[in-house]
């Protein structure tokens, strides 16, 4: 049971959710000299989501058509885009490569066994060596160097509040919590930037166009209103639900302690499956990780 319902999860996350919200990244991000700072950010936002929604749903039917075979497969996410800091978005988001990377690289390295500026070094090494194992454009060794960098930060500022009580109090308070999501998450997303245009003459173009320009006069019209139906400002609104939505889950399961039992399960999956038939856009996307 639990197998096929993380097939109809899969496939709710990656055909019905996903590979929509892949239209409008690639109606946007494939026309960057049309596009506004608006247009951009919207697009940017929308990546993050689709690239979780379709890597997660992809992990979802291959663990479970590896239960269908009696074989379990390790969990690959765990609720990445609800944590406060950059290290713990590693140790939640693509589980299996953060624990390579960690037991492969950074151990090897001397981990944080040799000092702190020593510390600093391998967790810049090894997300430099993460970026490029997803390909061998500067892009993607630009995105592993923002991480590289933000866990750095992050080291050194946990290394400060041990030792400064007022800041590990400001990070304990409800603001400090939400400022450090806000803060971990802003960084997460502008990375996913250069992971989706990781050619240095395309992410060039989007950050020169990030604050301060205009769309040109049809773009809005043939993107959002001829092509997906709606306007911007409504795309933003049904992102952000998601997001709300996804949020919500989250403490359902671990502030509330909600699970669904194996028969609501078996009574979903079939809806899930139907739905994600009938919804699909006419054109299915490739799963993104396949490129790797």
């Amino acid at each position: 049971m639990e197998g096929l319902w993380l097939i109809g999860l899969g496939a709710v996350k990656k055909v019905l959710i996903a590979d929509h919200i892949g239209t409008v990244v690639n109606l946007s991000l494939d026309n960057l000299e049309r596009a506004g700072s608006w247009d951009l950010w919207l697009a940017i936002f929308a990546y993050g989501l689709q690239l979780y929604l379709d890597f997660s749903g992809y992990v979802d039917v291959a663990r479970g058509s590896a239960l269908l075979m009696g074989i379990n497969l390790p969990q690959n996410f765990n609720f990445p885009y609800m944590t406060t800091s950059i290290a713990d978005f590693w140790r939640r988001w693509h589980m299996t490569l953060g624990d390579w990377l960690r037991n492969y690289l950074y151990f090897p390295l001397g981990g944080s066994r040799k000092g702190l500026f020593r510390t600093a070094m391998n967790l810049m090494i090894v997300m430099l060596i993460a970026g490029v194992w997803h390909g061998n454009t500067w892009g993607f060794v630009i995105w592993g160097g923002i991480h590289g960098l933000a866990l750095v930060v992050h080291r050194f500022n946990h290394v400060l509040a041990q030792g400064w009580q007022p800041l590990q109090k400001f990070w304990q308070q409800p603001w400090g919590v939400a400022m450090a999501w806000a803060i971990t998450q802003f960084l997460v997303f502008f990375s996913w930037l250069f992971f989706r245009l990781p050619e240095p003459r395309q992410y060039t173009l989007a950050l020169q166009k990030l604050w301060g320009a205009n769309s040109d006069l049809q773009f809005a019209q043939k993107v959002y209103v001829e092509s997906l139906g709606m306007t911007a400002i409504q795309l933003w609104t049904l992102l952000w639900l998601l997001f709300v939505g996804m949020m919500l889950i989250y403490c359902a399961q671990r502030s509330l302690k909600l699970q669904l039992n194996w028969p609501v399960k078996l009574l979903l999956v079939p809806l899930l499956l139907f739905t994600a038939w009938q919804l699909a856009p006419r054109e299915t996307l490739s799963y993104i990780y396949f490129d790797f």
